[in-house]
């Protein structure tokens, strides 16, 4: 892509999602985040109304009566984006595609990270850690992160989500706001999500495309796997190859709905034909109720 073009890209990604930031998600992104930026202080007794979950039990157990902990709220977190850029995110059949997508969502998050104070950074993922940007303040950071969003080639096409947690816990020794922002066509990270999820406040972004949910009976098809560049004709006439698919979507949708559960993993899917507010805005939302 010629420089001129991408210079022309970032800036309407900036003005677009700077504009959503400051118009809606600034105040709900510190709301919904502030509770996992805090800082022990001190302990003192427990008092009528403060919150149960604040107890600290040691304490309590050693002086046979009740005391919490108390906490500041921290001046700066840090948030790190683990961005998905295997081949199978090149693909969208109606508004955009889902590296698109992926790339206005990453812009809005950085901009409302940085209006709080925050840092942000930046793991690029396929089967393995393509670039890593080191969590920063400021704008000029920001445009930074949107540029490579929307020039970076990967080294390779496939998806191995385990490495990008990896690395993650390994890379990052404070505790951080972590938005995994994938298509998620991959298993077998489960051990890697627990373990990143008990260091770092993990948030999962699901891009799909409507398309991609069942298949259409529109005859004799070759379908295209980008991540391991192979061709296969599907005879979507027939009704159980339909319904195979059908249940392979279904079956994997429970794996991960079930996997983000148990790790207590907030999770938002967004599709690449929808306006992704509204379902930026329910997770905001859910969790500052929570806190």
């Amino acid at each position: 892509m010629e420089t001129t073009e991408i210079i022309k890209k970032v800036r309407k990604i900036e003005i677009k999602t700077r504009g959503l930031s400051n118009q809606i998600f600034s105040g709900h992104y510190h709301s919904a985040f502030k509770g996992r930026g805090m800082a022990f202080s001190e302990v003192r007794e427990y008092e009528f109304g403060d919150d149960i979950r604040s107890i600290d039990w040691n304490v309590t157990a050693r002086f046979n009566h009740p005391y919490v902990k108390i906490f500041d709220e921290e001046r700066e977190m840090t948030v790190m984006l683990l961005i998905d850029v295997s081949g199978s995110n090149e693909f969208g059949t109606k508004k955009q595609l889902k590296e698109e997508q992926m790339t206005e969502i990453a812009a809005v998050l950085a901009f409302s990270a940085i209006h709080n104070n925050d840092k942000v950074g930046v793991i690029f993922f396929s089967d393995r850690v393509e670039k890593f940007i080191p969590p920063k303040k400021g704008t000029s950071h920001i445009l930074r992160i949107i540029r490579e969003l929307i020039d970076f080639r990967p080294q390779s096409q496939k998806t191995n989500i385990a490495e990008a947690l990896r690395f993650l816990t390994n890379a990052l020794k404070k505790r951080c706001i972590s938005f995994l922002i994938s298509d998620f066509l991959d298993k077998e990270f489960d051990n890697a999500l627990k373990i990143a999820s008990r260091k770092h406040d993990i948030v999962a972004l699901k891009i799909y495309d409507q398309r991609e949910t069942e298949l259409p009976n529109i005859g004799l098809a070759q379908v295209y796997n980008k991540e391991t560049n192979t061709k296969i004709w599907v005879d979507t006439t027939r009704k159980a190859v339909r319904n195979n698919y059908s249940k392979w979507w279904k079956e994997h949708e429970n794996y991960l709905n079930n996997l983000f559960l148990r790790n207590g993993i907030d999770i938002a899917n967004i599709r690449t034909d929808q306006d992704y507010v509204k379902p930026l805005m329910q997770l905001f939302k859910i969790r500052e109720a929570r806190f």
